[in-house]
């Protein structure tokens, strides 16, 4: 096996491994990364197809992977296992419940795919690393993860939200926008709010009941940095 086949393979690897962590790409976008031509890129595709990998064509948008479609987990580098590992720690010391047990869930399907040695010393590692005890001054929430579902699927959410000031309980249907964290609040939703016809910003933690409703609402034209940027100059308490 030559130099070239060698690269090839690797590209063939790569490609795959891009297109499951992707929901789409276009072959120029794969020619530019890898240093290649688009007819090589379509060269590697057949390839993969031929290969039993099953591989969709969307025209005017690009290649993907048909859904349900995996490959066995690839191997991670120690230096890769090293700073998930580490940012382990710190999701371990976050206030949200919900956020905790499912990243629990995803580190230990990393480590099972892991090196015996690459274990060990991910392990040591691990015991090795000290969280400041400030994070544990921040509120407490539990869900993070039923918001980053609805925030992701376009789902209005029922909630009924304490204000902070006039600390009055409210019902409101919002519709999720981004999420933003600070060791002074923990997190905090930005949502359009239905009730003020416009984009407020709501803590968990002032959360007393929340519902995913069967509702979906439209993509937001509003970019995050659009929000910050409006925020400095409009931000309404909610």
């Amino acid at each position: 096996m030559n130099d070239t086949d060698i690269k090839r393979i690797s590209r063939l690897i790569a490609i795959l491994t891009l297109l499951q962590t992707k929901r789409i790409s276009t072959s120029t976008i794969l020619a530019q990364k890898f240093g290649v031509s688009t007819r090589t890129i379509f060269r590697d595709l057949k390839a993969l197809e031929q290969a039993g990998v099953p591989i969709v064509a969307e025209e005017g948008k690009g290649f993907s992977l048909m859904d349900g479609y995996k490959i066995p987990p690839v191997m991670f580098t120690e230096s890769e296992a090293n700073a998930l590992v580490t940012a382990e720690q710190l999701v371990l010391k976050n206030r949200d419940s919900s956020l905790t047990r499912a990243y629990s869930e995803a580190i230990n399907k990393v480590k099972a795919v892991l090196g015996h040695d690459t274990k060990q010393k991910v392990e040591l590692l691990s015991n090795r690393i000290a969280i400041s005890s400030a994070l544990l001054k921040t509120n407490k929430s539990d869900s993070l993860t039923l918001i980053q579902h609805a925030l992701t699927t376009f789902k209005v959410l029922s909630i009924t939200y304490q204000s902070e000031y006039k600390k009055q309980r409210t019902e409101r249907k919002i519709e999720p926008f981004a999420l933003h964290y600070s060791l002074e609040e923990s997190w905090t939703l930005i949502a359009y709010c239905r009730l003020r016809k416009d984009y407020r910003m709501f803590r968990l933690d002032r959360m007393f009941k929340i519902e995913v409703l069967e509702l979906e609402f439209k993509p937001h034209k509003l970019t995050l940095k659009d929000f910050l940027d409006y925020k400095e100059k409009n931000f309404k308490n909610p």
